[in-house]
């Protein structure tokens, strides 16, 4: 049997694919697994944040309609890229286990701190909003394109600092380039961060992914969703959302943005991981209505 896995062609996107593609090798040794990339639109237009060209649906229109072509059998998604709705027809068939969710400052090449003189290097609103709190001093400015590309315009002296994903750095190796990590009380990571998600087709086969597909994973990350999806928060919105998942526990951390009146609040609730979804309506709900620590 032959299995293509379409994913985006950026070195990291496929990385990760390949990750997949190694495990459904070992484990299906009886299939012919494949690669097929495609560039998406999120990939091609870098002068703008996100938010501007209508979010990070941006990077899986191309896919989706490669799955409906039958060009591809799965796709690869960093979890934190999907949009919150996802068709009917091409479900999400399972989750990774998790790489480390943080997100990291990343110095220039040689340094031991950022340049604070120099804008830090961000396209993403919730990762500026959280960081001025930490940071007063610091001013952040967008930066676009694949890992490389930053870290290039990092180091030829464009910026004073970049804050990327743990995650994406460790994966392509780069994990010595991490200055400092910002832990989950200081910076909530975006939904799903350091997560994998395998979409397929209505008539999917799920079993292939036996091993691995994280089921504990799943109840953080859907608990995640469910946090961003209550707030109505598309992919490009300053909400953030990280859950932990211990002994039958789960623990949320979220962080609500009011475009109204530019205030941000975080808090956290706690209660039987089964209920996450529940527990993360309740408290997208509380800091909606004004309750929490306010940034």
């Amino acid at each position: 049997m032959k299995i293509t896995i379409g994913s985006r062609d950026s070195k990291l996107a496929v990385r990760q694919s390949e990750m997949v593609i190694e495990f459904l090798r070992a484990a299906h040794p009886e299939c012919d697994v494949q690669l097929a990339t495609f560039k998406t639109t999120g990939d091609k237009i870098l002068d703008r944040r996100l938010d501007q060209i209508g979010g990070k649906g941006l990077f899986v229109k191309e896919l989706d309609a490669a799955l409906r072509a039958g060009a591809c059998d799965y796709t690869v998604h960093s979890c934190k890229d999907l949009p919150m709705e996802v068709a009917q027809d091409l479900p999400l068939v399972c989750f990774s286990a998790r790489e480390d969710p943080r997100d990291v400052i990343v110095f220039p090449q040689g340094a031991a701190e950022p340049d604070w003189a120099k804008p830090i290097g961000t396209s993403s609103r919730r990762r500026e909003i959280q960081l001025r709190a930490l940071f007063p001093q610091a001013t952040f400015e967008s930066v676009r394109g694949n890992l490389q590309t930053r870290l290039r315009k990092l180091d030829e002296g464009g910026y004073g600092a970049l804050v990327l994903a743990a995650a994406g750095l460790k994966r392509m190796g780069l994990g010595g380039r991490i200055g400092r990590y910002l832990e989950p009380s200081e910076v909530i990571p975006s939904a799903g961060q350091g997560v994998l998600a395998i979409q397929g087709r209505a008539d999917a086969d799920r079993s292939l992914f036996d091993g691995f597909a994280d089921d504990t994973v799943a109840l953080a990350v859907m608990a995640e969703r469910a946090f961003v999806t209550r707030l109505d928060g598309g992919c490009s919105s300053p909400i953030a959302a990280h859950a932990q998942v211990e002994g039958g526990t789960i623990m949320l951390s979220g962080l609500y943005f009011d475009e109204e009146t530019q205030q941000a609040r975080k808090g956290t609730v706690e209660g039987a991981a089964s209920d996450g979804v529940a527990l993360a309506y309740d408290l997208a709900d509380r800091l909606k209505s004004g309750e929490g620590e306010t940034l």
